[in-house]
Parts: C-alpha cells; structure tokens; sequence
C-alpha cells in the first residue's frame, strides 16, 4: 500500500508572495464588489501546483494569527522592522482561509505562534507515520528536514521550487538539518530583526557550525578560536543563547489536528461556487486539470 503524504503549506508565505507578484506592476484585480484579489488569485494557483507535483493524500494550510508571538516577549524588537500590511492586501487575508476551506483544506493557527511553529509542530506528529512535503519561501524550515520530511522552497514564477531532501542540504551546507538553528544563533536574522553575535556573518557561522557541530561546542573549544571569533563571541553571549531560542522552530505549539480532515476531497461544486463569487480568473481550468490528477492517484 502507498504511504500517506502530507503537504502541510505556508499560507502566509503563499499570500504574501502572490499579493507582490503583481502588486509591483499595481494590479490588484479588484473585483466588481470592489474587493482586491491579487493574492488570493496567486495563491490558488500556487496551491493548485503544488497539489499537482507532490500528489498527496493530505493537505493542511497554516497562518500566523497576529503579529504579536511569544517571542516578542523575549525579545521586544523581533520583526519590529516588517512594514504594516499593505491596505490592499488586508481584506485578502481572511478571504484566502475562506478560499482554502471551500477546498475543504483545514486552515491551522494559533494565537501567540508562528504559521513555522505549527508547521514544526504537525511535522513532529505525523512525521513517524507518513511522508511530509512543505511548501515555504522561509529557509528556516530547512531545520525541520529529515529521512521523511522534505521541503519546497519557492522559485521565481509558479510550480518551480527548489526540492531540499536531508540528503541534499547535507551536500550543499556540510552540516546537519538541525545545525541551522546554531548557525542563526550566530548569524542573526535580519528578516526576523534578531542580531545573532556582532560581527559575525553567515560564512563564518557555518564553518564554526561544521567544525564544532554547535554552540556548545564552540564554546568549549573557544580558546582555537581566532582573536577576533573569541572576543566577538565573549562579548555577546546572551544575545547568541537568546538568538538561538529566537531560530528555533517551536514543535510542541497547544495544536489539534484530526488528520482525516485533511485528506484532500475536493468538492467541485463548493470551490468552482467561491471562484465564481470571487470573480477570480483562470482558477476554473486549473482545478478541472486538478481533478484528473486526483483520480489518477
């Protein structure tokens, strides 16, 4: 019997990547009730893709609920630098989940956590039992890699990604899946506002992070080090311990998730009813195409 699949998807990643794409050029397909539908459009399309090149059995959508996390609480200024949401982009947020629902794709998030903290989260509970494709624009998720994860980083344009197995990391950085996390703890995220230790960039992070395998490591062996490291390490080591907290995905957020409800059994008549509504163009075709993978299966 073929194992299960799960492709547990990045909304957010999804939604904000469509509503640039054309955003730029400022075409925001507003709708004739005045409604703009620029991300909700790339968004379907991209989702559409996906389904089509991991064929799963499975599909669950998750969000950010608020900008607020818990670890604006350890740290006051993590993402203090991301801009407000553009005004056309507000009212597409809770159309996408409405959007994903009619495809009967259960849409998971969880007030004070990351859409990563519940994608880690599903990743540890099903991760025994079946095969896990994600799809993201956010490297972090790398760390979650491993012999049944894989993860689909986004490329330019729609059904092109770049396909890292645990195997294939280990090949491009030489460190392990998980070794990500002390390579930000040393590097910083500026995307996430977080600084990392001063002075230290992403190239020598990951060579202290091969040689010495973690921060631990490093720190018991900080005497090799050269001056510069040693100092540079010395100085800001709260900031490295509370960075690390900051890059680490948290795999044990208070979620529920009854996997039946997310076998994908898309309901032709309830998605082609919300497209029609929507007045969403060129997602009628896709998801016809859609149903002739499904029961290719």
């Amino acid at each position: 019997m073929k194992k299960d699949h799960l492709l547990i998807v990045d909304g957010m990643a999804l939604l904000f990547r469509s509503f640039f794409a054309t955003s730029v050029y400022g075409q925001f397909m507003i709708n004739s009730k005045g409604i703009p539908t620029n991300a909700i459009n790339g968004l379907l399309k991209h989702l559409i893709a996906v389904i089509e090149y991991t064929k799963p059995s499975h599909v669950i959508c998750c969000w950010d609920m608020g900008s607020k996390t818990y670890r604006n609480e350890l740290f006051d200024n993590y993402k203090a630098n991301r801009p407000e949401a553009p005004i056309e982009l507000i009212p597409q947020f809770d159309l996408a989940k409405e959007v994903v629902e009619a495809l009967d794709i259960p849409n998971i998030g969880i007030e004070g956590y990351e859409a990563d903290d519940c994608i880690g989260t599903l990743t540890k509970m099903y991760e025994n039992d079946m095969d896990i494709s994600i799809i993201t624009g956010d490297k972090d998720i790398l760390q979650l890699l491993n012999d049944t994860v894989n993860v689909l980083i986004f490329q330019k344009g729609i059904g092109n990604y770049k396909h890292y197995t645990k195997n294939k990391y280990i090949e491009e950085f030489e460190i392990d899946p998980t070794m990500l996390i002390d390579v930000k703890a040393l590097m910083g995220d500026s995307s996430d506002n977080y600084p990392g230790v001063k002075g230290i960039g992403e190239k020598t992070a990951f060579k202290l992070i091969s040689q010495y395998r973690s921060i631990e490591g490093i720190l018991q062996n900080i005497s090799e080090l050269t001056k510069g490291q040693k100092t540079k390490i010395e100085n800001d080591l709260d900031m490295l311990h509370l960075s690390r907290k900051l890059a680490e995905i948290n795999c044990e957020a208070p979620l529920e998730c009854l996997i039946e409800n997310a076998r994908l059994n898309i309901d032709e008549d309830k998605a082609f009813a919300i497209i029609k509504d929507l007045e969403l163009k060129g997602i009628h075709t896709l998801l016809n195409n859609l149903s002739f993978v499904e029961e290719a299966i």
